[in-house]
């Protein structure tokens, strides 16, 4: 990309005394007449991993590849250690924002050595120091530089186009789907492998992915995105438990969204009282996550003792199960138990809520 507004980073004005690794301020971005990017606002702090979750077609990989300079948006500031980027007459070509990219595809050179690959980047100088060596130790692949990317397995490859990513030696790294191209179990190994490096290394990373445990195994923070906007960033466990929005608690995880009535910090609902992280007057629905509810099987003397409902379907995971059970008002509800299932389908149970403060979204707004 051309910079013919600026010759030079430019530091941006106002700073804390913390810069962030990475800070973006009121992005838009448009192909054509489609909004991809909608004033979106992300900020990175140094060493920490974010992980960018969304459906397809959200905008994460646009905000990455804008990051990096590899995509230029309409309108917006862009900060990366402090220094403006992108912004009013600044415009820095990706070269020189000091970021390494890891694409979906891994984009290997297939003619070039795996040494070679890594040391693309690299000055001359650079390359006679030993930096292609060091980066492969780095990924566990020392002794590799002279292989070709044809003879390695994908994690091998996708190693490699991490070492590659790394040997410039960036202020941070960026990852697009880093694993998607993996089967399921090779995956989870090179996934847990690639977590023990960015921990050890404390580089800053910002990846996409749209895998929800991906995003909170890996992830210090995630931001979810929805249509362009950044609709919440936190810690995984606090999107997980306090999302900020209907959508939010449906797609990260699964979630029951049972009607109710609050009065300060309880609410009323078919399955029995609640208490509210926040106070709230009014109809709402208040999200339960499916390991909140314990069934257990009713018994003669239970009849009007609590929530009745029959069981419908169980999905047994190996370490969990999942029973699906339906109330007498025809309602589906989704319970979460540790190991295997003692109830089944057709048997009666009473339905209860473990005593823990849940979110609750008002239905008068």
């Amino acid at each position: 990309m051309a910079n013919t507004a600026m010759t030079a980073p430019r530091p941006a004005t106002d700073r804390p005394a913390h810069d962030p690794a990475i800070e973006v301020r009121g992005l838009w971005k448009s192909f054509g007449e489609t909004v991809v990017l909608r004033d979106a606002e992300l900020v990175v702090e140094q060493g920490s991993t974010m992980a960018l979750l969304g459906p397809s077609g959200c905008g994460k990989t646009t905000l990455l590849r804008a990051i990096a300079g590899l995509a230029k948006p309409d309108a917006g500031v862009i900060a990366i250690g402090g220094t403006r980027v992108l912004g009013p007459r600044v415009d820095v070509p990706p070269e020189r924002r000091r970021i390494g990219m890891v694409f979906q595809d891994w984009a290997l050179f297939p003619h070039m050595t795996v040494g070679t690959n890594v040391g693309y980047g690299l000055t001359r100088e650079q390359r006679r120091s030993g930096r292609v060596e060091e980066s492969l130790a780095l990924v566990g692949l020392d002794g590799y530089g002279e292989r070709m990317p044809s003879t390695l397995s994908g994690g091998q490859q996708q190693r490699v186009a991490l070492a590659r990513a790394l040997a410039p030696r960036p202020q941070a790294i960026l990852l697009d789907e880093p694993f998607s191209n993996l089967d399921t179990a090779l995956r989870v190994q090179v996934r847990t492998e690639v977590h023990a490096l960015l921990q050890d290394l404390g580089v800053t990373t910002v990846f996409v992915t749209h895998d929800q445990e991906e995003a909170f195994v890996l992830g210090d923070q995630v931001a979810v995105m929805s249509d362009g906007v950044i609709a919440q960033q936190a810690s995984p466990a606090e999107v997980y438990d306090a999302p900020a929005t209907r959508w939010i608690a449906s797609f990260v995880g699964a979630a029951n969204l049972v009607p109710g009535h609050a009065d300060g910090d309880r609410a009323r609902t078919t399955l029995g009282a609640v208490q509210l992280r926040s106070p709230q007057v009014g109809p709402v629905d208040v999200v339960l996550r499916p390991e909140q509810i314990r069934l257990e099987r009713a018994l003669p003397t239970d009849v009007g003792q609590g929530t009745e409902a029959t069981v419908e379907l169980i999905e047994f995971y190996g370490h969990d199960h999942v029973t699906i059970v339906r109330l007498a008002d025809g309602t589906e509800v989704r319970a979460r138990q540790a190991g295997a299932p003692h109830l089944r389908r057709g048997d009666h149970v009473v339905v209860e809520l473990l005593d823990e403060p849940v979110v609750a979204f008002s239905l008068d707004g």
